[in-house]
Formats: structure tokens, sequence, C-alpha cells
């Protein structure tokens, strides 16, 4: 929320609050003056704040505890303390730097929010456990000073720690295991102690986790735990989750994130709710990604109750000891019983595998190995293994550490010789092999260009590793001379461990590039390795360090290494090939991988700020065709899941696709784009033109047979269009858009155990894509599964925010099991959004036919055939409709479209 829109939002907020719940409503549609958007947000915190259990655990706090200070107070007075500056904002309030003039120390003053110290009630409650929390006294858990109230401010007086979060930490750079295991040592030290006196923190997570400059860990926020009492609970799961959700995105996250199942359940915490989120924090500074994960709140609240385990941590980072899996598998354990049960035993633990890796880096630095011949494992009092050799001691160590270094050292005097003969051998082979590889300069003609991992998890860098290896895939493309593995297929292996020898088989290609990004910042570190597929071997490695906007010289530089790796012989037409569709702006280029990002999700609001995005890129740079592609194509599907209507949409959408094609005319992407906003115009001749023109330039393009696939539809040449949706479907099967038409052919067929199976297999893929649940909802129905039709046409309206496609799904499906007056219900919803220019009258159309009332249907038809809708075009496709199909009025106005019956 911005500073903006809170300084709308208060005022409005504190009025209703002071206000009779029964006048609330009257009071709020009067005062937001038709901004319904403003009522929602408004009428949003209020439940908030009121299904709170405690103010502390409102996520209200915490979107307005950023709002509500008052930096007129630096410099002022608050009793004996001068306050000097703002820090920031935690979840009781404004923190700011202040120096307490009796002891000449500095402390953190929290001042809690006027708004939330009206409830008595609540600020003694507030006051009992933040004074218990008082009494910890222990050196990783920071100091209150004291806890009192001036005039009309509430405040706590904490010591100042001169640090950064352990979150700062981690987005800086990588941590060390050695490091992590260090700092969950100390939190669970001060955990220990916290669970003695009858406390559990409930909150713990990197942000309340401040580390020193020397290291030292500091423990921030008992203020929000919760003194051990019988009942103190929050039974109603539902009024949890409904408690997590209502604020903005990413503001709960961080508390959800480290959620024990039994948190996440509404279900009484103990102590051992600490010990699951400790656990959830270590693996992340590990791993750089969390356990358990999700797109939203749900996603996450259900990933954390229903996934078995998280996936190993050697999955994601280097040297990861045995003894580390198994102390994360026993802490993130979902049953508590089965958990750590009490935090010091997960500290010990924590401890002694830290002495270990200690150990061993001092001994390998000390005496690095050279040799393993002869080694075996021993086991020491404590259950740890370590090396030792076979060999009879010659002399007397005073301890193990000595006895193994004593064995090294033999070894490294009975091999050295021979080991320097080998490696100098290994040299020369793999030199020999680099240099004169599987024939000496016969090119390999083939290559998959796998989706770069991102290692951090950090959805805000996606659209960077997503971006350069889509962007690489269209660069390559452009040689004829190299076979390059479609996005789509490529894109299969996103997230996955992959074997480059197997991706080889499966693909049938000769080498592969794979690799990571990682972004800190403004820092860029990218590693590619191209791999010879058929015997493994690396042909090129390379690492680059760069900032984020250097990112398109990168991505060009790496293109160019490829095909020399690849030992292609381009001319230089080929060379102007590799770039010919870059722009020659570096901020352009970013703004461009971000739009495509957002676009690819096909939601109004990744629709939105993928506009934005690519406006950003032409303002950078006005030649930029691509660019001006992504606006085309925005602005050409904004009816269709925006609401937009057409008349604002579709001029934009044909100038920005002719603005490409002046740019470039070879570029297939702006010839589909204009075939569909041809298609949108009823100019259908033109649209074919333009369909067939992109495929030939683009065959790779997905979108290209997609879009022309549902022309195909709409003209009624059934085999083809089921032709061209099954080949966009093979360049991209993890589209769930794609997938989706395929299944509304199946339906069509009147295929339904197809559809359901299909249906099946894209909901594994994105069970939160609304309108796969449409076509699952819509052939139970026609197997007469009612409950589960239902269900699920509830679930599609649900997931897409209620909107007209979904609900016009739903609204027929209740007509057709005889519910006339939850359809009528939909009906007066779809009308309310047709008068708000939300919708299409052939929404209406369909609930209409299903109730048999046709002359309903026709006249809202009509409505839009008059408006020219684009939409209209689509009732020839989906299932919705087939009970108009039959009319002769329905014959006449495809006639009168231009189309053929």
């Amino acid at each position: 929320m911005t500073p903006e829109r809170w300084q709308r939002i208060k005022p409005l907020l504190q009025s209703a609050l002071e206000r009779d719940p029964d006048e609330r409503a009257a009071f709020l549609v009067a005062e937001c003056a038709g901004d319904e958007a403003l009522r929602k947000e408004v009428q949003s915190l209020i439940i908030s704040h009121e299904q709170a259990d405690k103010f502390i655990e409102s996520p209200a706090v915490e979107v307005m505890a950023g709002s509500l200070g008052n930096d007129q107070v630096v410099g002022r007075n608050l009793g004996p303390y001068v306050i000097s500056a703002r820090l920031g904002a935690g979840g009781m309030g404004e923190v700011y730097l202040a120096e307490d003039t009796r002891l000449g120390r500095k402390v953190a003053l929290k001042m809690l929010p006027d708004y939330f110290t009206r409830d008595d009630d609540r600020v003694r409650r507030f006051q009992q456990e933040a004074r218990a929390a008082s009494a910890l006294n222990h050196p990783n858990i920071l100091t209150i000073y004291e806890i009192g109230q001036i005039a009309s401010r509430h405040f706590i007086a904490t010591e100042f720690i001169e640090g950064e979060t352990l979150r700062q930490s981690m987005i800086k750079r990588e941590l060390k295991i050695a490091e992590a295991l260090d700092v969950a040592a100390q939190v669970a030290s001060a955990l220990s102690a916290a669970h003695q006196a009858g406390i559990t923190h409930r909150d713990i997570k990197p942000e309340n986790i401040m580390v020193r400059e020397d290291g030292f860990v500091k423990v921030l926020d008992f203020g929000l735990a919760k003194l051990m009492e019988p009942k103190a609970v929050i039974a109603d799961t539902e009024a949890m989750t409904r408690i997590l959700v209502k604020t903005e995105p990413g503001i709960v996250m961080g508390t959800v994130t480290c959620m024990s199942p039994e948190q996440a359940r509404g279900a009484e915490v103990d102590h051992r709710t600490d010990i699951w989120s400790l656990g959830v924090v270590l693996y992340e500074m590990v791993a750089r990604r969390l356990p358990f994960e999700g797109a939203t709140t749900s996603e996450l609240l259900a990933s954390i109750l229903n996934d078995k385990e998280p996936p190993p941590l050697s999955r994601y980072a280097r040297g990861v000891p045995v003894e580390l899996e198994r102390i994360l598998t026993k802490a993130l354990h979902k049953n508590r019983e089965e958990r750590y049960q009490v935090i010091k035993d997960f500290g010990l633990d924590l401890k002694s595998l830290k002495h270990r890796l200690e150990f061993e880096a001092e001994l390998e630095r000390t005496v690095p190995p050279e040799s393993t011949a002869g080694v075996s494992r021993i086991t020491d009092s404590g259950g740890h293994a370590a090396e030792s050799t076979t060999h009879t001691l010659t002399t007397h160590p005073t301890s193990s550490a000595e006895y193994v270094v004593s064995e090294i050292k033999h070894h490294r005097r009975v091999v050295a010789a021979a080991a320097i003969a080998l490696i100098l051998l290994l040299v020369a082979g793999l030199a020999y092999y680099f240099y004169f590889p599987r024939g000496g300069t016969t090119p390999i003609d083939s290559i998959a260009v796998l989706p770069l991992h991102n290692p951090t998890g950090d959805p805000n860098a996606e659209y960077l590793s997503d971006g350069i290896s889509e962007a690489l895939i269209n660069s390559l493309s452009e040689l004829q001379q190299l076979r390059v593995v479609a996005r789509g297929i490529a894109f299969r292996y996103k997230g996955k461990e992959v074997d480059p020898q197997a991706v080889g088989r499966d693909l049938n290609v000769r080498a592969v590039l794979m690799g990571r990004v990682h972004q800190v910042g403004d820092a860029l570190n990218i590693q590619v390795d191209l791999v010879d597929a058929t015997t493994g071997a690396q042909l090129w490695g390379q690492e680059y360090e760069s900032k984020v906007s250097d990112v398109l010289a990168v991505k060009q530089t790496i293109a160019r290494e490829v095909t020399e790796k690849l030992r292609l012989r381009l001319s230089g037409e080929e060379k102007q090939r590799l770039v010919r569709r870059d722009t020659t702006n570096e901020e352009a280029y970013q703004f461009y991988l971000r739009g495509r990002y957002y676009w690819n999700r096909r939601t109004a609001g990744g629709l939105k700020k993928a506009l934005e995005e690519f406006q950003q890129a032409v303002d950078k740079d006005p030649t930029y065709a691509l660019a001006y592609t992504g606006l085309a194509d925005c602005y050409a599907i904004q009816t269709e899941y925006a609401g937009t209507p057409l008349r604002e949409t579709l001029p934009k959408a044909r100038a920005a696709a002719l603005r490409a094609l002046e740019i470039d005319n070879s570029l297939g992407e702006a010839h589909t784009s204009l075939g569909l906003i041809n298609m949108h115009s009823w100019q259908f001749a033109e649209a074919e033109k333009e369909y067939k023109r992109g495929i030939e330039l683009n065959p790779n393009y997905p979108t290209a047979h997609h879009w022309y696939s549902n022309y195909l539809q709409g003209v009624a040449r059934f085999d083809e269009s089921m032709a061209e949706i099954k080949r966009a479907q093979l360049l991209d099967p993890l589209s769930p858009v794609i997938s989706g038409n395929v299944v509304i052919r199946y339906s069509l067929r009147g295929d339904y155990n197809s559809v359901i199976e299909g249906s099946k297999k894209i909901i594994e893929l994105d069970p939160n894509y609304p309108r796969v649940h449409t076509d699952l909802g819509w052939a139970y129905l026609k197997q007469g599964r009612e409950q589960e039709a239902i269900s699920e046409l509830q679930k599609a309206v649900d997931l897409s925010g209620r909107a007209s496609f979904e609900l016009a799904y739903l609204g027929s499906g209740y007509a057709a099991l005889g519910k006339r007056a939850e359809a009528r219900s939909v009906l007066k919803e779809l009308e309310e959004k047709y008068a708000r220019q939300e919708s299409g009258g052939m929404y209406l159309a369909a609930v209409y036919g299903g109730l048999g009332e046709k002359d309903q249907a026709f006249a809202w038809l009509e409505k839009d055939f008059q408006a020219r809708s684009s939409l209209l075009y689509y009732s020839t496709g989906y299932p919705i409709f087939e009970s108009l199909w039959g009319d002769p009025r329905y014959t006449d106005l495809l006639r009168r479209m231009g189309l053929r019956p």
C-alpha cells in the first residue's frame, strides 16, 4: 500500500470504526462515492481488525504500522528519550532511534499506534506478555528496558542493535553451511531460555533475527510471543485463513512461510512450533529457498499442511552433510510428536555438526588430502563418522586428529609422483578432446536450451531466469543450420534436476545448454554450461558477473559463444540474425522481459502490469519491434481477460502491431498479433493470411498455432483446428491455456473422458487456473455427476475472482440441473457487470439458453452483434452455447458476421 493510498484510506477507516457497525456499510457507500475498490479495501481492513484474536496478530497492524507513525516526532522528546531518526515499521508500530538521556545510551523505541491502544483490555494483555518477555535474561534475546506510556503514547524501549536482519544478510550473500548452523544454534539457545520461562515466540523468521557485525545473533519481537496458557488457541481454521489473507500480498507471507502445520490448522501451539519455524529458517539459509512454497497464501498453507516433506537440501546446495539432512527432517516433521521435543536437543545437534565441520575444514586447510587410497570409515564416541587409514601406526600421536594428519602425510609421500603423472595425462587427454572433439571440426547441429535455474526462488528474479532462456532460444532459432528445441518443450525441465545425456536422448539433440541466474540487488551472476549430450562432457562453461542493466549484452555474448563452441561457421548475415530481434537499449530489454513474464500469466492484473512494462520498453526504444508486439498482444486479449471494452483496446492493439511490422516485417510474432486483431475485427480472410504468415516466419511459436486453431474452429474447419491446437500443445506442453483449448475441443466432440483426463493433468501443473475447472465441471455435468460438477464450477468462479466467463459456465450448469433460482442469481450478477462494461452479452445469452429462454438469449447476442464484440466469435467454440447452435437465428447471426454456419 503506497503512502498516498493510505492517506486516502486512513480517515475513512478511523471514521468507520467509530460508528455503530450497523451504520458502517451506508457510511462507506456514501463516502467512497462510487469507488468500489476503495470501499472494499476499507471493508477488508475492518474485517481483519475485528476477526483477529489479538491486535498484535491482526494483519491490519502489518498494513497500517508503516503508515500510522509521524516523522514529526523526530527531533522531539518523549519523556527522557530524545528521538533522532525513524528506523522503520515493525509488527507493533513505528520504530525510532533515540537516546536515553538518563543513562546516555542509544535505544530503539517502538511506538504503538494510538488506534490500537484504545482497547484497554488489549493493551493490558499486551503489557502482560511483553513484561514476561522482558524478564528473559539471555545474551541472544533483545533486551527490553522499559514498557511505558507518556501522555497518549504507548512505547517499548529496547536495546539498539547495530547490524542487519538475517533476511538482509541472506539477500546480500550466500551463507556458508557453518555460518547457517552458527546462527541457528544461537537462535536455539535463545528459544531454549524462553521455553524454560514458559514463553513460545510463535514468529521466528529471518526478519526477527538480527546479526551483528561480529556474528552475534539477537532474537527480536518477543512482544509477539505467547504465554503457554491452556485453551489459548484459534480454533477455527477458516477464520485463521481469513485473518491471514485479508492483507496485501507479501505482508503476511513473512509469517506464513515459517508457520508450523499446527498453526496453519488453527490448533493449539506450544514450544514445538518454534522448533518447526527455526527448521524453516535454517533450510532457507542453506537452500536459499523455502522448504514449502506456494504462489499465494492459500497455496503455501496447503503445501505446509499437505506436502509430505521438503525436497532434500542437496538439490539446491553443494556439500550438504547427511547429518544436516537428518536434523532438518526431524525439525520439520509434520507430526510434532515426532519432531524434536525440546529446542535444547535441536541446538545441541546443530552445535555438534558445526564443530565437526569446523574440524574437518581446519584439517583440510592444514593438510589437504591428495589420495583416498586405503581410507576406511570409523565412528567417534559421538556417533560421527571420520576418515582413517588402514596402515599400522609407526608413531603414537596424542589425538585422533594427529592420527589422521599423520596418515594423510604418509599417503602423500607414497602417491605424489603417481598423482602428478596421472594429472598430466588427464590434462593432455582433456586438451586433446576439446581441441579435436569428435571429428575435429564437425559442427553440432541441434541444441536444447534449458530454463536457467533461479536458486534464490525470488519471484522478482524469475523474469530474468525465464527471459534470458527464452531470448537465447529465440536468437539461436534464427540460424537455419541449427535445430533448437522449442521453448515449451525445453521448459518442461524447469525446476527439475536433469541429466544432460538423458535430455539429449529424450529430445534427440547433441548439445544441452543449462545454468543458473542469481540476482542480489543490482548485481547479477549468470553461470552457463554447454554439455555434449552424447558423452556428458562439458564443451564450454562460463560465469558472468555484471549488473542487471547489462543483461542484454550478457545474453548476446552467450549466444555468440555457444555458436562458436558448437563449431558453427556463421556468415556475416547469420551473425546479424543472432541480434536482429534485440533492442540496443539495455533498460528497454529488461522492461520487455518483465512484460512477457506478466503477459504469460493471462490474468487481468498480469495484463495490466505487462502493459506498463511494454510501454516503458517502447518509451526507452521507439524502434523495439518485439515490445510493440507485446503491447498489441496485451490490448488484443484485454476484453477477454479484463473486460475492457473492445472499442478502447482494438485500435491500440492494431496501432502497436502495425508499428512492429513497420520496424520489422519479418517478425512472425507481430503477424500473429495482427491475425488476432483482424479476427476480433471480423476480418476473417485477413486474419488467416496473417496467421499463416506468422507460422511461416516462426513455426516454433506456439501462440500462432493456438490462435490459428481458434480461428479454424470459428469457420467450422474442425479437424484443422484440432491439428493446430495439438501442434501448439506439442510446442508448449506446460501452457494451461493451450492445453485447456485442447480439452475444449474434446468437449465439443462429446469425448468427456478425455476432457476429465486432460483437465486433471492441467490441474497438476496449475491448480489455480480457473478455466480448466470449468471444463472439468462441464464434463462431470454431462456424465451426471451433479455434486462434483457444481463444486468444480464454483471453484472456477472463486479462482477467477468471479469473472464473466466462469460465471456463465456456473449459471449454465445451474440451468442444466434445474436450479433456476441459482441460475437467475448468476444472471443478475452478469447483468450488473454488463452495465459496468465488464462483461459481454454472450455470457448472459449462454445462461438464458440453458434456461430455455431463447428469445432473451438472442436479444443479448444481438446486443453484442450491434457492438461488434470480439467475444461473439468465441460463441462457436464453447459448449455452454450448444443449446443455441441449432436455432436458425444463430445460423443467421454467423452469416451476418461473415462466418460459415
